[in-house]
């Protein structure tokens, strides 16, 4: 069985690393990188330090408007598609290189799988959840993490080729925690105290494009108090530049990271404040507080579960976070048992 994959974001790349492992063990996978990402600390470095293996292509296709991006995608899979003839298409998470490969699959008629399908925050507005809505709408096998995501399917009508394997990201995470436990020099470099830090990330363009918004972010971090370590993302470089903010002394402000780097200042972090949703999945992992700079999340069960608090953009609600959220409740094991990846498989398989 010939797999065709599509991956062009940081969050892909890590799902990746633990479906082709398993997948190229009794098939052939042709992977295929977008290029959406396309800095080296955001795209080259996962690559080599999680053993996934060289893309098969690369589109280098790079930022852009939304159409653009997304058509110039259309343009150069669907000669690969036609090239290849794969037996299926497997595609990852909620980017505009998960629509593109969805769309191409479909117009060719090409079985169609979609790995962390059902997921909704709710939010026509936000690009990635449009992305997710059709992709599942276009795919004939629908990999879920968790139960909620079954009953999102459900709701909007979609009752076949649903399968609930758990979270690939948990077994990435399984997969490499070791490893990232050795990576501390980054923790040595930034002389920092172990679980005295507060971890953070900014990316999301409802949260970088509006002055408003990134203003109150800042403010909240430069007046927390606590060392904050902030991997910046290009995106929101460009953004503070533009507006004119800037962070306070207590902001240690460093270049993307790799994913071990990342999983290491994870764990030896005090508390986590983010709009990813990956990020916010690692908290969980990592059973470190979450606070989520986001009006919703797509990760319900990480706050039903006590060990994740959206607030927003609010100023103070983000202080109010970092200074007095505590989790209340025991962990449940909500994301499976770190076998995904070889579900998928079998499924595929069948």
């Amino acid at each position: 069985m010939k797999i065709l994959t599509v991956v062009g974001a940081r969050p892909q790349f890590i799902k990746a690393s633990a479906v082709s492992n398993v997948i190229r063990k009794c098939h052939k996978e042709i992977l295929v990188h977008t290029g959406q990402h396309y800095d080296e600390n955001m795209s080259q470095v996962f690559f080599e330090e999680l053993n996934i293996p060289r893309p098969d292509y690369n589109l280098e296709v790079g930022s852009g408007n939304h159409g653009k991006q997304t058509g110039t995608m259309l343009i150069k899979l669907e000669e690969i598609y036609i090239k290849e003839k794969p037996d299926f298409v497997l595609v990852y998470g909620d980017t505009n290189s998960t629509l593109a490969g969805a769309l191409c699959a479909s117009k060719l008629l090409i079985p169609l799988a979609h790995v962390e399908a059902g997921l909704r925050s709710f939010n026509r507005k936000m690009p990635e959840e449009q992305n997710r809505v059709i992709t599942d709408r276009l795919s004939n096998i629908l990999f879920v993490p968790t139960d909620s995501a079954v009953e999102n399917l459900k709701r909007e009508g979609i009752k076949e080729g649903i399968y609930n394997v758990g979270d690939v990201m948990f077994d990435a995470i399984l997969n490499f925690k070791k490893l990232a436990e050795n990576k501390n020099e980054i923790i040595k470099e930034l002389a920092l105290q172990d679980k005295e830090y507060i971890l953070t990330t900014i990316h999301r363009a409802e949260n970088t494009n509006y002055i408003e918004r990134l203003k109150n972010i800042v403010e909240a971090l430069n007046e927390c108090g606590k060392p904050v370590v902030l991997p910046l993302h290009p995106r929101t470089k460009k953004y503070m530049t533009d507006y004119g903010l800037k962070f306070n002394d207590n902001i240690k402000v460093i270049e993307p990271i790799g994913y071990l780097e990342m999983i290491n200042l994870e764990m030896n972090s005090q508390k986590i404040v983010t709009d990813s949703g990956g990020v916010q999945k690692e908290a969980f992992f990592m059973k470190k507080p979450c606070i989520t700079m986001r009006d919703e999340t797509e990760w319900v069960e990480t706050v039903e579960n006590g060990w994740n608090i959206v607030v927003g953009t609010d100023k103070n609600k983000i202080l109010d976070g970092i200074m007095n959220f505590i989790p209340d409740k025991t962990q449940k094991n909500i994301f499976g048992k770190g076998d995904a990846a070889i579900k998928i498989l079998e499924v595929l398989n069948k």
